[in-house]
């Protein structure tokens, strides 16, 4: 496609917590679970080709893949993972997850044309409770519901410049923050934690006053897609993918 981003994709897993997919697959990396007899990682990268992406892309914390890849080492979370792979990246900057099967050309051309309309220099691919429950109800979610709507997030981030880098610190900071609830709100802001608490929010004030607070323009992108918002975290998401995937080759 024209004016492609540079690609990263996300694919390692936290050292020392055992994986359910892992597990239950038996493989060492969480990407290697098979799909329809394909690793997820290799619908990812299908995907990205039938985008038109350029290549190489980065990859972060998974070491088996080598033509028309670069690897990057995985830090402590995604965040820092991101942060050590972009260090001498280009930009702008597609990031996406390697757990992320349902991938299709269409999604990432929607995400990267519309992110490059909001000339945000972050912004964050999420999909409606709407789009998703409608098209898949059997699938569980985890929502942030907002004044205006409820949605979900789908692995999709555009990083238009080196500015954009300024959220993933703040999400790295964040994440050590965690389990600190008090310096966390905090950090966000107390004012913007009450409104959302309070259901007064709306997901336009959340980017602006997050991106605000950071130095950046952040702006979200809604996909009419359910399928963006469905990854595969456990063996019931494994499941339901391959119902899915099993479905587009028979329609």
């Amino acid at each position: 496609m024209n004016n492609s981003p540079q690609v990263l994709v996300l694919a390692g897993q936290r050292a020392g917590v055992a994986d359910p997919l892992c597990e239950a697959f038996n493989v060492t990396y969480k990407v290697e679970t098979q799909l329809i007899g394909k690793p997820m990682i290799k619908w990812v990268a299908e995907a990205l080709d039938a985008a038109e992406l350029k290549r190489p892309f980065i990859v972060s914390g998974y070491p088996a893949l080598s033509e028309g890849w670069s690897i990057a080492a995985s830090g402590d979370g995604p965040a820092d993972s991101a942060l050590l792979a972009l260090k001498d990246a280009s930009f702008p900057c597609l990031m996406t997850t390697g757990d992320h099967p349902l991938l299709t050309a269409d999604i990432l051309r929607f995400f990267i044309e519309a992110s490059q309309k909001t000339g945000a220099d972050f912004c964050v691919g999420l999909a409606d409770e709407q789009t998703i429950q409608s098209a898949y109800p059997e699938t569980k979610r985890t929502y942030l519901r907002f004044s205006d709507t409820a949605v979900s997030g789908c692995n999709l981030f555009y990083i238009a410049n080196s500015q954009g880098l300024a959220a993933l610190e703040f999400w790295r900071e964040a994440q050590h923050l965690r389990k600190k609830p008090l310096q966390l709100a905090r950090k966000v802001g107390i004012g913007l934690g009450i409104r959302y608490a309070a259901g007064r929010l709306s997901i336009s004030q959340a980017f602006d006053e997050a991106g605000k607070k950071i130095g950046i323009k952040a702006s979200p992108v809604l996909l009419p897609y359910a399928e963006a918002a469905i990854d595969v975290d456990k063996v019931s998401d494994h499941d339901v993918v391959e119902k899915i995937l099993l479905s587009r080759f028979n329609s």
